[in-house]
């Protein structure tokens, strides 16, 4: 798969809460920053590394925001990452805009870095 691709598979596997869609697509120890996360778990400082700890957080999103849903707006690839942005949507909050950066090595996502508009 490019990494355009991978990028579409996980926008699919996230919107469809289909989370070992989504875990397949990352390697055992990659590393994901994001700002909810440090304000959800303080102690993270943001950042968390492995699968585990990826479907322990992801787990809790997907039952607290059933209907989470991130609309894509734009994505640019290349050779070792991915840019996207778009729209996080949750019923009764407003829109947020986010751009996220994956990171991938030999078709697996090594780190995510998430940053809010």
């Amino acid at each position: 798969m490019t990494n355009e691709e991978i990028a579409l598979k996980w926008f699919e596997a996230f919107n469809q809460h289909h989370l070992e869609n989504l875990l397949n697509l990352y390697h055992e120890n990659a590393k994901h920053f994001s700002p909810k996360l440090k304000i959800r778990l303080p102690e993270t400082n943001g950042l968390i590394i492995g699968k585990n700890a990826l479907r322990t957080w992801w787990e809790d999103a997907f039952l607290r925001l059933p209907n989470l849903h991130y609309a894509v707006t734009s994505l640019t690839a290349n050779n070792q990452r991915v840019f996207m942005e778009y729209i996080r949507q949750v019923p009764n909050e407003d829109d947020m805009l986010v751009a996220e950066v994956l990171e991938i090595e030999n078709g697996k996502i090594i780190a995510s870095r998430v940053y809010h508009g």
